[in-house]
């Protein structure tokens, strides 16, 4: 079968031989952590979202979970502006199975067979305009991702971009090593997974992604958050003040499609 992969000669290609030597160091040296990928597809009609969930629902889940036993989540927007993006989480438990399940995929029959409407739609009628996709490392203090309960649950998604490497560096610090992480988990908002863009748009950036039974429950965790004490402590210093590490913070309200694994 031809390599028909446009996303791993896009996303994976041209990065491999940079990150995998810094990975694989940084791997020898530390806990090994999980990886990520975020995909974020924006339609022009019901037609197209329609399409490409029917293919995460009936091909793409079915075939990643028995390939990777690894669960994947698919996430529209709780208050879209017109038509809901989609948001896909693929997690890898480390970053050498990225290109072994495109390696997997590329090579299955049966997956571009079940899966030919939405793979192999034409250019006169595509099933989506635009994917963005990235590839995030989960930070060392929280290496895996923690899956919620199947229950009532909503999930904010929030990205923090910084206007260098260093200053991306020294927010991640504050998650890391100064204890925020550990706030958020005390205070029960029950993250998904933190991670840093290492491949992907907007970078330098931090990712994390934490989950709430509604919209008042998410109000009286932020509150709750930004009164307590440790948080305080954590963000007084000069040298953390956001004005310096973050230049854009985006936060995006998701809801969990019926048949996500998240």
């Amino acid at each position: 079968m031809k390599r028909r992969s446009f996303v791993k000669q896009s996303i994976i290609g041209g990065a491999v031989a940079a990150v995998t030597p810094a990975v694989a160091m940084s791997q020898a040296k530390t806990t090994a952590v999980e990886y990520y990928e975020l995909r974020v597809y924006t339609f022009k009609d019901e037609r197209q979202q329609k399409l490409t969930e029917d293919f995460y629902r009936d091909v793409f889940i079915p075939t990643t979970k028995k390939l990777t036993k690894e669960p994947v989540g698919v996430f529209a927007e709780l208050s879209p502006v017109g038509q809901s993006k989609l948001f896909v989480l693929i997690p890898y438990s480390n970053f050498a199975q990225i290109d072994l399940l495109f390696d997997q995929l590329e090579n299955d029959k049966a997956y571009w067979t079940k899966g030919s409407a939405y793979l192999n739609a034409p250019a006169s009628d595509p099933a989506f305009e635009q994917l963005d996709t990235s590839i995030l490392k989960a930070f060392e203090h929280s290496p895996v991702k923690e899956l919620p309960a199947k229950e009532e649950r909503i999930f904010e998604l929030r990205q923090y971009k910084s206007a260098s490497e260093a200053a991306g560096k020294k927010k991640i610090e504050m998650f890391n090593d100064k204890g925020e992480v550990d706030i958020f988990k005390r205070l029960g908002f029950k993250p998904v997974f933190f991670g840093e863009t290492v491949i992907g748009d907007n970078r330098p950036n931090l990712t994390y992604m934490v989950t709430f039974k509604n919209m008042d429950d998410k109000a009286a965790h932020w509150k709750a958050f930004g009164a307590d004490p440790e948080w305080k402590k954590i963000s007084a210093p000069a040298d953390y003040a956001d004005a310096l590490l973050v230049s854009k913070i985006t936060s995006t309200m998701l809801k969990p499609t019926a048949y996500s694994l998240i």
